[in-house]
């Protein structure tokens, strides 16, 4: 598990060469309020009996609020056999901050 700042992400989700997904592990209200486009929403505490849906092998950036949950479901995932997984840093608050400023926050 690596992490990488809003900029880092941005630069990844831009390349088309890229096939990055995007693990939104916030709860639902949560994510309704917000979240990056095309992303999967699979919350935090589902995980554990979810992970399936994921492929091992895909690189899968994991956001959340502001970079804690996701470190947390990160390492998890790491931990059971993914191969490339990376942390959104700062999460969604940095995101709405330094990417998309037009996009609703909440505390």
């Amino acid at each position: 598990m690596i992490e990488k700042t809003v900029l880092e992400i941005n630069e990844i989700l831009n390349d088309v060469s890229n096939s990055a997904m995007i693990l939104d592990v916030r709860e639902k209200w949560e994510y309704d309020i917000c979240h990056i486009e095309n992303s999967v929403h699979i919350p935090m505490g589902k995980i554990t009996e979810r992970k399936n849906e994921l492929n091992q092998n895909d690189m899968v950036i994991v956001v959340c609020h502001h970079g804690v949950r996701s470190r947390s479901v990160a390492k998890y995932l790491d931990a059971n056999g993914f191969n490339n997984i990376i942390n959104l840093s700062g999460g969604i608050d940095a995101w709405s901050n330094e990417i998309d400023p037009s996009m609703t926050k909440y505390v």
